[in-house]
């Protein structure tokens, strides 16, 4: 497949799902050396993706729990088919649509990414997905409209979140239209070309590489375009610990953690912490910001 990005994480960089599955028995030696092999080079450069395992059992769905391993003790409840979107505000061709309908004609991408959280831990993680671009083309974007809302599924019934009130549900996101329509801004339905899993935010969750991790809504059923900024949950939540932005900056700490490092899951109780990349070290959307005080927009 022709990609129409890259960067120093490839596709070429991801070891096959199998081997990763059987990671211990080849940390311990009982694999021969042509398995060993196909780690190499990602793991020379350090962008040895993490396993399926730590990337659907540890991360944050408050609508399911607060603990890391909430989400996939619980989300099996999540009902996800059938699934619809409702597309509105200022769109040529709104509507409620079926996801296949949404997606339908559109390419389906690998990409690679760095997932950095705001508590100072971070994952690499293979995506498959859909360039958000591609989708709001396909609905028609209005002259004036200047973001995009997102909004998750609410299902209180399957959701102990959702009853225990831990946010504000449902949870809601937003971009400006900029940041929404650039190559790096992918719409995920897929984790290891394996369809993505319900804690993971199935069937469609919204990924920005650049941005801190809550940034990245999940199972979304709601897509619109507007003139105003609109609100977002962590921001309504605590607007002193979370801004609209929310770019992944070393250089500028959460109140409780700092950002200058991040502990990368897997990497074992004594793995030492690695320099936290400005924009999760994806410079190329520096542009996006120019003239900005990135001080500002934790």
């Amino acid at each position: 497949m022709a990609y129409r990005w890259k960067n120093d994480l490839t596709m070429a960089d991801v070891t096959p799902k199998a081997a990763y599955l059987n990671r211990r028995q080849i940390l311990a030696g009982t694999v021969g050396l042509g398995a060993i092999g196909l780690a190499g080079r990602a793991s020379a450069q350090g962008l040895e993706p993490n396993t399926l395992e730590e990337i659907t059992s540890y991360n944050n769905f408050y609508e399911f729990g607060t603990g890391k391993g909430d989400p996939a003790a619980n989300a099996h409840k999540l009902v996800t088919s059938p699934w619809s979107i409702k597309v509105d505000g200022m769109v040529d061709r709104p509507g409620d649509y079926a996801l296949d309908d949404l997606l339908a004609g559109l390419s389906v991408e690998d990409r690679l990414y760095r997932f950095r959280c705001v508590e100072a831990w971070s994952m690499v993680i293979p995506w498959n997905g859909i360039e958000l671009a591609d989708i709001l083309n396909k609905v028609g974007v209005q002259s004036g409209a200047r973001y995009v809302a997102f909004e998750t599924v609410v299902q209180p019934e399957n959701m102990i979140g959702v009853q225990r009130r831990v946010l504000d549900f449902p949870y809601v996101e937003g971009l400006r239209i900029d940041e929404a329509m650039h190559p790096l801004t992918i719409m995920a339905t897929g984790i290891y070309d394996e369809p993505i899993y319900n804690q993971n935010g199935a069937p469609i969750r919204l990924v920005v590489p650049w941005k801190y991790g809550f940034k990245s809504i999940k199972s979304i059923v709601r897509i619109t375009l507007q003139e105003d900024e609109p609100p977002t949950s962590w921001n309504k939540a605590n607007p002193r610990e979370y801004g609209f932005y929310s770019n992944v900056n070393p250089n500028v700490d959460h109140p409780r953690w700092s950002q200058a490092t991040e502990r990368r899951i897997g990497g074992g109780l004594f793995a030492a912490r690695q320099d936290t990349l400005m924009f999760n070290g994806y410079p190329e959307v520096a542009s996006l910001y120019e003239g900005m005080d990135l001080t500002r927009f934790y």
